[in-house]
C-alpha cells in the first residue's frame, strides 16, 4: 500500500483519504505540493531524476516534491519534500496553486519557494544531477532538454508571477 492522500474535488475541498496509486490510477483529483529553489543570486536549482525512478526517469524537473499525504498541509508536504529530497530544512513560501491535468492523473498543484544559502544532501534516489541556472537559461533548458511534462506549465504560471522572492543579484 502507497501512502494516503486527500482525495479533493475540482475546488480543492477535501472528499477523504485514498490510497495514492488509486487515487492516480482512477484519476482522481490529490494535492501535490512542490518547492521552487533560488539561491542568493537568484539562480533555480534543475535536477535530473534517476534512470531507476519508477516516474518521469531521467528526466528534468525545476521544482522538488511530492504528494501531499492526509491531513497534511501544503506547505508542510512541501518542507518535508525539500528536506526528503535534497537533505535542507529551511522555511518555505507558498507562491500559487492551479489545477494541473497531469500526465499520469490530475491534481491541485501548490508550489512554493525557498532560498537555499547551504549545500544540499540529495537523496540519490531522487536526484540523480543538479545545478543551479539562471532564469534565462532554465528557460532555453525548457525548451532543449527532456524536461517531467507537468513542470512546464507550473514554470509558465510561476515566470509570470509578480512577486515572487526577492533575490540579491549577482553575476551568473
Amino acid at each position: 500500500m502507497s501512502e494516503q492522500v486527500e482525495r479533493v474535488d475540482e475546488q480543492d475541498r477535501e472528499l477523504g483519504a485514498v490510497d495514492r496509486d488509486e487515487a492516480i490510477r482512477n484519476r482522481w483529483l490529490h494535492r501535490v505540493a512542490t518547492v521552487v529553489c533560488r539561491d542568493a543570486r537568484g539562480r533555480i536549482l534543475v535536477h535530473r531524476r534517476p534512470e531507476s525512478a519508477a516516474r518521469f526517469p531521467g528526466q528534468y524537473n525545476w521544482m522538488l516534491g511530492g504528494a501531499v499525504e492526509a491531513g497534511e498541509s501544503y506547505a508542510k508536504a512541501a518542507g518535508r519534500e525539500l528536506a526528503e529530497e535534497a537533505g535542507i530544512r529551511v522555511p518555505v513560501r507558498f507562491v500559487l496553486k492551479f489545477l494541473c491535468h497531469g500526465t499520469i492523473s490530475p491534481y491541485w498543484l501548490g508550489l512554493h519557494e525557498a532560498v537555499i544559502e547551504g549545500a544540499l544532501t540529495p537523496d540519490p534516489r531522487e536526484i540523480a544531477w543538479h545545478a543551479w541556472l539562471p532564469e534565462p537559461a532554465l528557460r532555453e533548458a525548457l525548451d532543449q532538454w527532456p524536461f517531467v511534462p507537468d513542470c512546464r506549465e507550473a514554470f509558465a504560471r510561476y515566470a509570470a508571477l509578480p512577486g515572487r522572492l526577492p533575490v540579491r543579484r549577482g553575476r551568473d
